[in-house]
C-alpha cells in the first residue's frame, strides 16, 4: 500500500547516520521487525527497517538511515527527505513489507543480532517486547566498526538495567581506550558466548553475507533451527 508521509524531523545519530520521523497521512499497520519501501521512482523502491514499534509509534514511523559517502543508494533517500522537510513536501512509502517480524506468543529465548544501522530492525522488536511485558530472555548483540556508531548505547544499557530479562552486548572491531565491551566480529562474539542456540528464536539484521554466514554457522555449529532464524535477507539468499 502506498502512503504519503510528511517528514516530521531529521536529526543525526552518528557520523553519516540519521534518525528520520515520518508522519503518514493514514495510519500504517505493521508488525515489529517489518520494513517499508521509500518510493524514489516508478520502478525504484528502497527498503528500510522501521525502527519504531507498532504499539508505541503514535502514528509516526521512525527510520535510521546510514548514508556514508560511498552509499549513494541511501544518500539519495536522505537528500529526498531533507528536500521534503525543507519545502513542507511529502515522501511516498510502500508499507508494510517483510516476513522476518517478531513471532509472538512463543516461550523461546530471543537472540537479536544487528550490524550497524541494522539496529533499527532489532530495536523495533525489543521495544515491542518490553511494551508487551514479554519476559522471555532477550540477548541483543550489536556490532559496529567503532563505539561512535553504537548510537543507542546509553538507551540499551538503561533498558538492560531496568529489565532483568534483557541482556545487551556491544561489539566493536578494534580496541578503544576505556572500552569495556567485546572486540571483533559480532557473530564470533555470539559463537563464543553460547554453547547451543537450540532453544532460541534468532533475529538478524545486517548485510546479506552476514545473515548467510550466521545461518550456516549457527545451524551447523550451535544447533540453531533453520526455521527459527529470521532475517529479511533470507527471502533473497
Amino acid at each position: 500500500m502506498t502512503i504519503e508521509c510528511k517528514v516530521k524531523s531529521i536529526e543525526p545519530l552518528a557520523s553519516n547516520t540519521f534518525r528520520i520521523l515520518l508522519h503518514p497521512e493514514t495510519p500504517v499497520e505493521f508488525k515489529a521487525g517489518q520494513y517499508l519501501m521509500v518510493v524514489m521512482g516508478e520502478k525504484d523502491k528502497r527498503p528500510f527497517s522501521i525502527a519504531s514499534s507498532p504499539c508505541r509509534h503514535l502514528g509516526e514511523l521512525e527510520l535510521h538511515i546510514g548514508a556514508a559517502e560511498h552509499n549513494a543508494y541511501a544518500i539519495e533517500v536522505v537528500e529526498a527527505m531533507n528536500h521534503a522537510y525543507a519545502n513542507n513536501g511529502s515522501i511516498t512509502i510502500d508499507a508494510p513489507h517483510g516476513t522476518a517480524c517478531l513471532q509472538e506468543d512463543r516461550q523461546e529465548s530471543l537472540l537479536l543480532i544487528a550490524g550497524g544501522t541494522g539496529f533499527s530492525y532489532v530495536r523495533s522488536i525489543l521495544d515491542h517486547c518490553i511494551s508487551q511485558n514479554i519476559t522471555n530472555p532477550i540477548y541483543l548483540y550489536w556490532g559496529a566498526k567503532d563505539s561512535s556508531q553504537l548510537y543507542a548505547m546509553q538507551e540499551l544499557n538503561e533498558i538492560a538495567i531496568a529489565h532483568s530479562n534483557v541482556h545487551f552486548i556491544p561489539v566493536i572491531e578494534h580496541l578503544e581506550d576505556e572500552w569495556a565491551g567485546k572486540i571483533g566480529n559480532v557473530l564470533e562474539a555470539v559463537d563464543q558466548d553460547f554453547a547451543t542456540l537450540e532453544n532460541f528464536d534468532v533475529y538478524i539484521a545486517g548485510r546479506f553475507e552476514m545473515a548467510g554466514a550466521a545461518r550456516q554457522q549457527f545451524v551447523d555449529r550451535k544447533g540453531a533451527k533453520k526455521d527459527r532464524m529470521f532475517a529479511d535477507a533470507y527471502a533473497f539468499i
